[in-house]
């Protein structure tokens, strides 16, 4: 029990160093990327989007691949390679002479961006059904905590150079493969290895073989659609609060901080226990709606007051995912579940790819004169729109009668299938 403790307390550690490694360049990313292109800040935005896009890309290509690794070899040295990979690459960046250069550490941060992965992986390994959901809330704590700290030390740090963020990330996550490599043990016993197949290790591939289960074809979906909902909020929050009520930076970063602190209470701390009071099923419907209510009502908010009391319902949407998951692990084998969690993040990259352009787009035409009305909430609606359908797919799949039935017989004969296939 000691050892599980510890080994999810460095998995959260991990994680949070990572997300704080990426929080801590955002800061200066628009300065450096100016200076090192002699453009102006407006223009690096550009830029930025490119390398948000390589690394979208690459993480979206190659986490099957290093999941389906961590099913062979194990999660322990997949894990370790990947954060000695991290500190590699934001030295990259940090000596970086032009922008290809950048644009070629964006891609390695994607390949090695295993640490998500093979974290989510070795969680479910070392979880029983009773502590997943509350194990797996600790990654959106991590998460919430990270966009936390990471741009407010990068904004101090920033102020000695804009390269020393990067000297800092690199060092941290040194130190985190270092502390591993003493003290994480490996999760996954010898007997629930499996050799490693290219045909799976790919997006496509490991998507099919985890559609083969017909509840998670469906949920995969509502994961889709969630995400790519879910950049209404990450990709124009400041765009939409800047030109609706003229916040000023320092605004945009109070409010982000808010939102980290809330989803890291809420998925560390509440949804296990909205698991417990209202069933696992039932609290990933609940919390769906929640998101879909919540972004619906960032779309006509028309005071700053406002979008703070409708964060409560969006934020408290948290309880989902973590229970998602939770749900989703109990489902596949023990040698997939690094094959779960690298289609997963392939998903989640993908979504990355689409859902900025999409939503960006969206909030700048209806902010133009060639839109039929005026409408900065756009992306925001379009969003909780996205959300709804995460939220009927879901509620059909766990909740109705009618769609368990059907899942159950569809289950049922790919089993009798299987068995005569074998026999």
């Amino acid at each position: 029990m000691r050892n599980k403790e510890a080994a999810i307390g460095f998995i959260f550690i991990t994680l949070l160093i990572d997300v704080i490694g990426f929080g801590i360049i955002i800061p200066v990313l628009p300065k450096l990327l100016a200076q090192m292109n002699n453009i102006s800040i407006n223009e690096a935005s550009k830029y930025g989007g490119y390398l948000l896009f390589a690394f979208a890309v690459a993480q979206f290509i190659f986490s099957p691949v290093i999941g389906n690794l961590s099913d062979q070899f194990g999660r322990r040295p997949v894990l370790l390679l990947s954060l000695l990979g991290f500190s590699v690459d934001y030295l990259i960046l940090a000596f970086a002479p032009d922008f290809w250069w950048f644009f070629v550490g964006r891609v390695i941060a994607g390949i090695t961006g295993a640490s998500f992965t093979t974290a989510s992986a070795y969680i479910a390994d070392i979880s029983t059904p009773e502590t997943r959901s509350k194990n797996f809330g600790m990654i959106g704590a991590a998460f919430g905590l990270g966009f936390i700290i990471g741009p407010f030390l990068g904004g101090i740090l920033g102020q000695y150079g804009v390269k020393i963020p990067f000297y800092a990330a690199a060092c941290l996550s040194f130190a985190n493969f270092i502390y591993g490599y003493f003290i994480l043990p490996e999760s996954l016993a010898p007997e629930n290895r499996r050799k490693f197949d290219i045909k799976r290790a790919n997006p496509w591939g490991a998507l099919k073989q985890i559609a083969k289960y017909k509840q998670l074809k469906y949920l995969l979906l509502a994961y889709v659609f969630l995400y790519i909902g879910a950049h209404a909020v990450q990709s124009t929050w400041n765009y939409f609060t800047m030109y609706r009520f003229g916040w000023t930076e320092a605004m945009v970063g109070y409010s982000l901080a808010l939102v980290g602190i809330l989803v890291a209470i809420v998925q560390a701390g509440l949804a296990q226990k909205a698991a417990y009071f209202l069933g696992l099923e039932r609290s990933i419907v609940v919390g769906f709606a929640l998101y879909t209510i919540g972004m619906i009502l960032f779309a006509f908010a028309s005071q700053t007051w406002m979008l703070f009391v409708f964060l409560i319902p969006y934020c408290f949407g948290g309880i989902a995912m973590p229970n998602l998951q939770s749900y989703m692990v109990g489902k596949v084998e023990p040698n997939q579940q690094g094959e779960l969690q690298g289609g997963l993040t392939s998903l989640m990259s993908l979504t990355t790819i689409i859902g900025p352009i999409m939503m960006t787009s969206v909030f700048y035409y209806f902010t133009t004169d060639r839109a039929p009305f005026v409408f900065p909430g756009a992306a925001f609606l379009l969003g909780g729109i996205m959300m709804c359908v995460s939220f009927i797919i879901t509620w059909y799949i766990l909740l109705s009668k009618s769609g368990k039935i059907k899942t159950e017989l569809y289950n049922n004969s790919e089993n009798i299938k299987f068995i005569k296939n074998t026999n």
